[in-house]
């Protein structure tokens, strides 16, 4: 009776464990160093604070500047083969001449954060 009671209790705790670690890094800082759109929304040059909500691989960003949410959309987090070396923007360069935001990606890091966004370059930097 003993054993199922600990049994119970380890899976519980683990199970917990496992829970707050899905939420961990759900906030992170991304200085954008020119314009992007990101969902339909222009983006200036500056400092924004992307907070994600979502459990799974599947995700929905917040870009926040100041109070404000300035823009949402949703994007897929994905994992790297070993830890981004720094923070920065991943951007689409769109035929028109615009640049779209595609990823980012967070210094020490094993994940990226993909928006349905086709081709990449890099730019920007982040804190």
């Amino acid at each position: 009776m003993k054993f199922t009671t600990v049994t119970k209790s380890l899976v519980l705790g683990l199970a917990l464990i496992l829970a707050t670690s899905a939420f961990a890094g759900t906030k992170a800082s991304l200085d954008l160093q020119s314009t992007v759109n990101v969902n339909g929304t222009t983006l200036k040059p500056g400092e924004y604070k992307l907070q994600w909500d979502g459990t799974g691989p599947d995700v929905q960003v917040s870009f926040i500047q100041g109070h404000n949410v300035v823009a949402k959309v949703p994007a897929r987090l994905v994992d790297l083969p070993s830890p981004a070396e720094n923070t920065a923007a991943v951007v689409h360069q769109n035929g028109d001449g615009t640049a779209s935001l595609a990823a980012a990606r967070f210094e020490g890091k094993k994940f990226s954060l993909q928006l349905d966004t086709p081709g990449s370059a890099q730019m920007g930097s982040a804190k």
